[in-house]
């Protein structure tokens, strides 16, 4: 089986710190390449990688600002299709753009669908429904005008994340400084909690955070730490009582919120998106309704067994979990074409099976 990966460019594979579609796109490549199937990865050229590496823009556009996004996601996608004909399949990470590209090679072509940014790229999947095969990385996130050939959760390297038995004292808040991952609420939780906040994440809207994040800055109760690389922020998981995730979007998957429990630390999230899926209410974490509730919920948050977090972990959302199932859906896909089977004649279920 020969694999072309297709990797975004907006940051390195895998990232130095942010970088989640990055990330995922590394677990799976390398998990492939272990269990000896012939990968070729399309990323950036300073990517790291057990696999073939093959690349065209020299960093990750959000690095290095000097790189024009547009030109270079175009020459990457085309360095990626035009060779497709090389390959048994396509794995598409790059949302919607590399669907147009499809005509250019008979390879078929499996997207990871990584959420949906807004509701004007549909008309992009509408089109591709049924040429393509579609992956969705939770039941949550599944769009009713598309046809899915596996739900598959992400999953994470386990050995990256310690687990420590005992809770810290500080609240912690780790994703993008945007409104929709709710850092202002967060502030407003751990206010009603009279508990010490830690944030860390990327500025990705600048005037939000000047707006509702920087004025609540003190360097005691609420702290900024912005973007972390893999080793602190294993630190900063486990050292938590809690991990706020009181998201205002339908989060699509969440990978902080498994990355807090593989450290044993629970969480409190809103209700929204995924949260069903990744969170074990009164297990592993609490979902809740706003920031009363929240706060409510952090006074009961010492009565969770930390390490029934990192056992939900374990059990649901490994590395080794997550390649096997794209494994089997790779297959799924090779058996369509060999009985020539189009896309489109698929309703298909959960991880690896159809329903």
């Amino acid at each position: 089986m020969k694999i072309a990966m297709l990797s975004p460019i907006a940051w390195r594979t895998p990232p130095r710190h942010y970088g989640p579609w990055e990330s995922v796109v590394s677990l799976v490549t390398e998990g492939l390449v272990r269990r000896g199937i012939d990968v070729t990865l399309f990323a950036t050229a300073d990517s790291e990688t057990s696999a073939r590496l093959h690349a065209i823009c020299p960093r990750g556009y959000e690095e290095d600002r000097s790189i024009d996004p547009k030109v270079f996601e175009c020459l990457h996608i085309s360095e990626c299709f035009e060779r497709g004909d090389q390959f048994d399949l396509i794995h598409n990470n790059f949302d919607f753009l590399p669907l147009t590209y499809m005509h250019m090679t008979s390879a078929p072509v499996l997207t990871t669908i990584h959420g949906f940014s807004s509701p004007e790229i549909m008309p992009v999947f509408r089109k591709y429904n049924g040429l393509a095969y579609y992956v969705a990385i939770s039941s949550a996130d599944r769009h009713p005008d598309l046809d899915y050939i596996a739900t598959i959760h992400h999953g994470i390297e386990l050995a990256q994340f310690t687990f420590r038995p005992e809770p810290g004292e500080y609240l912690l808040f780790f994703g993008r400084m945007h409104p929709d991952k709710g850092a202002k609420e967060a502030i407003e939780i751990a206010r009603r909690s009279g508990l010490r906040l830690v944030m860390a994440g990327i500025v990705q809207d600048r005037d939000y955070f000047e707006r509702e994040v920087a004025p609540n800055l003190d360097g005691e109760r609420v702290t900024f730490l912005g973007s972390v690389g893999p080793a602190d922020r294993d630190a900063l998981l486990g050292g938590a009582l809690a991990l706020l995730h009181p998201i205002q979007f339908d989060e699509p998957f969440g990978l902080s919120v498994i990355e807090a429990n593989a450290c044993g630390t629970p969480v409190v999230a809103y209700r929204r998106g995924s949260m069903d899926e990744v969170v074990a209410h009164g297990r592993t974490g609490f979902l809740v309704a706003d920031a009363s509730e929240a706060a409510a919920a952090l006074g009961r948050v010492r009565d969770l067994d930390r390490s029934e977090c990192r056992d939900w972990v374990e059990e649901r959302f490994s590395a080794e979990r997550m390649v096997d199932d794209y494994i089997r859906v790779y297959e799924m896909v090779l058996e369509d074409r060999r009985a020539g089977r189009p896309a489109v004649s698929k309703t298909q279920g959960p991880a690896g099976g159809r329903a």
